[in-house]
């Protein structure tokens, strides 16, 4: 009896029935520095510590900006349609890290996969132009096999694109006002405070109590309107069935890609791992000081719902599974009077138009979701019987196509999962559990699919080429142990330059000044070389300035590097081959 009740008070906790709320930290809006090349980010991913519980801290992790230091999570990056963006990433972990862009459509060089890594202490230097229309996107780590430790201590981030279609319209859009992002997760923790995950040696899969923004049992104030919330599903695994407590409709106004062409009415909202919807909901006819709660109406699901299972320890256990819990309490507020209040969610947002199978001009072998090899050191799930590794075959894709992809996982079907694609967004044409859910119509980058189940999705593969199989773009299950245990795959996108390319280049080049305070500039004896990759590391070999496909006609910025002697390797597009030459900085 004494355990039941330890047990009804703890689920009355994680459940938020306590009167104890925390106010939910709103992540900073990061707009970065403009300039005559673009605008500027600089990031610095590192170990914090936070007071999640009684007691001891939690090591955790976060990503910070110039301006604020985050224990958790990072800065909301705002960015426009046609923006060049620069990123300054630097990783100040104890271990090494990478920055993958989800959701972004961008040069594979830059994407941010398993193979950009980034070691200790250095700087990572991504651009490119912002191709995305308005959406909702998200950053995170996605290093080979440490995805879910590190993605367990909070490392992430949201990238909000704007554009001038979606600011033709009247939606919320005041950030942290009636425009709000809501990253949702759950974690557990050892008797030390320190989160359970394979780093921690623990390999439990879902958390017992609920994070919103990195905040437990959180609440909200807002508005006597409607309000916008971008909702992330940040979990290892865990599903969440959202409505709202008095079971009131809400309006799906976007999804991973951006802005539906209309809005979808619900009272539920099933939101998998790595997924994003924009939802807005009418506080209007709540009497101020009223309060109202989100919640996850995860019990009576099936098993395979992650999080769906009915136990409360082991691998699959949790306090949450199989429960209905709230996710965020929300306290009405007066109504804004610094914008105008936006009292309807408009008939029409977008007006995408979508491809189909008949637009289809390449069509894919069915990829199938296989089982791994049993045992302790066990790989539970993969992709046609193949393992992935960093080395393996890519699938190639010719640019411009038109293709369309089938992912089954039927063969046999003991678990579902998150799929996601990068560099391009995808439209759902068929589930064989039955019709594409209206709130899923629009541009997709990850989906649920569950036991037994067919998905279909076409996509065009446009705008960026690289026949570098050293940098590819991926396709995997975005659980993370999963994709940590090798349910990935891999693939490249040739054009007719790539294919073509004479395999002949002349890498000879030179530095000056050299030796130099702030800038380095190259002299390429061949001015038809193109510059792919540059690394710059110390002599004992350590690498300081990582620069894919750098803007080096105006210098490259050194000026950060502490004084020293420093060896400069390039690699040319062409022939991928390497040259290095030495300088010094003063």
């Amino acid at each position: 009896m004494k355990k039941l009740v330890q047990l009804v008070l703890i689920l009355m906790f994680s459940n938020g029935v306590s009167a104890q709320y925390n106010d939910m930290t709103m992540p900073e809006a990061y707009y970065g520095t403009s300039g005559t090349d673009g605008v500027t980010f600089n990031l610095t991913i590192k170990d914090t510590v936070k007071q999640l519980k009684t007691g001891n801290q939690t090591v955790t992790g976060a990503i910070s900006s110039p301006n604020v230091k985050n224990n958790f999570w990072g800065p909301t990056l705002m960015v426009n349609k046609g923006d060049v963006v620069h990123m300054n990433v630097t990783n100040k972990l104890n271990e090494s890290t990478t920055v993958h862009w989800h959701g972004m459509h961008l040069p594979s060089v830059m994407d941010g996969g398993p193979h950009q890594i980034i070691p200790v202490d250095a700087l990572w230097q991504p651009f490119w132009t912002i191709k995305n229309q308005a959406s909702t996107l998200w950053y995170h780590p996605h290093l080979h096999e440490t995805t879910q430790s590190q993605i367990t201590k909070g490392i992430g981030g949201f990238i909000i694109v704007k554009d001038p279609q979606e600011a033709a319209l009247a939606l919320p859009r005041t950030y942290g006002v009636d425009d709000i992002v809501l990253a949702l997760t759950s974690r557990s923790y050892n008797t030390s405070n320190q989160f359970d995950s394979p780093a921690n040696g623990s390999a439990r899969v879902y958390g017992d109590y609920m994070l919103s923004n990195g905040t437990p049992n959180a609440q909200i104030s807002l508005p006597k309107q409607y309000v916008r919330m971008r909702i992330l599903n940040a979990e290892i695994e865990r599903g969440y069935n959202l409505g709202f407590s008095d079971g009131r409709t809400f309006y799906v106004i976007g999804n991973d890609g951006g802005l539906l062409n209309a809005p979808v009415a619900v009272t539920r909202l099933p939101i998998f791992v790595g997924e994003r919807y924009e939802i807005m909901v009418n506080l209007g006819n709540d009497a101020v000081g009223s309060s109202i709660d989100l919640k996850a109406y995860n019990s009576g699901q099936s098993n395979s719902f992650p999080g769906g299972e009915p136990g409360t320890s082991g691998t699959f256990g949790s306090l949450l599974n199989n429960t209905t819990f709230t996710v965020l309490h929300i306290n009405v507020g007066a109504t804004t009077t610094a914008t105008t209040p936006i009292t309807a969610v408009p008939t029409t947002l977008a007006n995408n138009t979508y491809w189909t199978a008949s637009d289809a001009n390449v069509t894919r072998a069915t990829i199938n979701i296989t089982n791994g090899t049993p045992g302790p050191a066990s790989v539970p799930f993969n992709f046609d019987n193949t393992t992935y590794s960093l080395s393996m075959t890519p699938k190639v894709v010719n640019l411009n196509d038109i293709e369309k992809w089938t992912i089954a996982n039927t063969n046999p079907a003991v678990f579902g999962h998150a799929f996601h694609l990068h560099d391009v967004e995808f439209k759902i044409i068929s589930r064989s559990s039955g019709s594409v859910a209206a709130y899923e119509s629009g541009w997709k980058d990850t989906f649920f699919i569950s036991r037994n189940e067919s998905v279909s999705f076409v996509a065009k593969f446009d705008d960026f080429a690289d026949s570098d199989v050293n940098h590819p773009y991926m396709y995997h299950c975005h659980f993370g142990g999963h994709e940590d245990g090798g349910m990935m795959g891999q693939f490249i996108v040739t054009g007719t330059m790539a294919n073509n390319q004479t395999e002949t280049s002349n890498t000879e080049f030179s530095l000056f000044p050299n030796p130099t305070t702030d800038k380095l500039f190259v002299n390429l004896k061949d001015a038809s070389t193109e510059i792919y990759y540059v690394t710059i590391s110390t002599v004992q070999g350590r690498v300081v300035m990582m620069l894919p496909q750098p803007e080096w006609q105006n210098g490259i910025d050194i000026s950060s590097l502490a004084s020293g002697t420093y060896f400069f390797q390039m690699m040319d597009k062409q022939t991928k081959s390497l040259t290095t030459k030495k300088f010094i900085k003063k």
